[in-house]
């Protein structure tokens, strides 16, 4: 069985032109057909892309379905004073009181080190929750935390907090698996209207290793999140098995699903490769489920 590191779901529909979000209750039965034992629900906090969600509705949805669905809650930084020096700790205190286990997923489209954005990941580290961000390769016209080519604001903050566990997500994320070639490969962007524009991901064999497993190798608190990276990992059918291999103790399976027939294309992918004995049951069985339940102490 499987636990699902990232995952979404709304208390009722919302009119998005790109496709519903699921209830609850639909991720249950996608969860149920595929395996798949419990998830971590992220609220949609920042609305650069999505209708902002109330972290109660997560809450809610949580303690109707407590063996399927672990809370996070998620603080846009600009709330409570629009300001470098907002008390975060006090919301994050009240949430992990209430359940909450991380935070995230962080998704304002402004630098990682943004005044605000820093201030956040200090309060979440003093509160001792750990982030999931996702990354953006330009400000405005898009959702994530902008970061350059090479991901130095995304070191630096590691640096700065080395104690807040951060979990890393999405194409900008997985694109630093190797070189990149031009800084556009990072992540698609978007029409005028609000529709994904078409886009080529780095592909072929990993000639030369990217920035990312290096701040695997190097800080402690940094994490993989699975469920952007399966073009990233089976672009290449030998280094993506060593990849797994190499930092089994720092991968976490996810799925992000949003809509109802998303498919889990990296859950595919970890059982084929356990079927073909590229990883281990060892292996499978970390990613799949065992770091999710250490980093989070379920």
């Amino acid at each position: 069985m499987f636990i699902d590191i990232h995952a979404h779901a709304y208390r009722k529909p919302v009119p998005l032109p790109f496709g519903q979000f699921c209830t609850a209750e639909q991720v249950i039965i996608r969860y149920d057909k595929a395996g798949i034992e419990k998830g971590v629900l992220l609220p949609i906090v920042s609305p650069e892309i999505y209708l902002p969600q109330a972290n109660e509705d997560i809450l809610d949805m949580a303690t109707q379905y407590p063996n399927r669905f672990i809370p996070f809650c998620n603080i846009d930084p600009r709330v409570m004073t629009n300001s470098v020096d907002a008390p975060l700790d006090h919301l994050l205190r009240y949430y992990k009181d209430k359940g909450c286990k991380g935070v995230g997923e962080i998704m304002l489209n402004v630098p990682v080190m943004n005044p605000m954005v820093q201030n956040l990941f200090k309060h979440a580290q003093d509160v001792g929750l750990p982030v999931t961000f996702d990354g953006s390769d330009q400000v405005g016209g898009d959702f994530g935390l902008y970061d350059d080519p090479g991901l130095p604001q995304l070191e630096h903050t590691l640096q700065r907090f080395s104690k807040l566990i951060m979990i890393g997500h999405g194409p900008v994320f997985w694109a630093e698996i190797s070189r990149i070639d031009t800084p556009a490969q990072r992540k698609p962007a978007f029409n005028p209207d609000g529709i994904q524009v078409g886009w080529r991901p780095p592909s072929g064999p990993i000639k030369e290793e990217g920035v990312m497993p290096k701040l695997l190798r190097r800080y402690p608190n940094l994490y993989g999140e699975l469920s952007d990276a399966t073009t990233a990992l089976s672009r290449d059918s030998k280094y993506g098995p060593k990849f797994l291999n190499e930092f089994q103790d720092k991968l976490l399976f996810g799925t992000d699903i949003c809509g109802f027939d998303m498919p889990f294309g990296t859950m595919e992918l970890l059982l084929k490769w356990r079927s073909e004995k590229k990883i281990s049951e060892q292996v499978f069985n970390k990613i799949a489920r065992e770091n999710a339940i250490k980093l989070l102490g379920l």
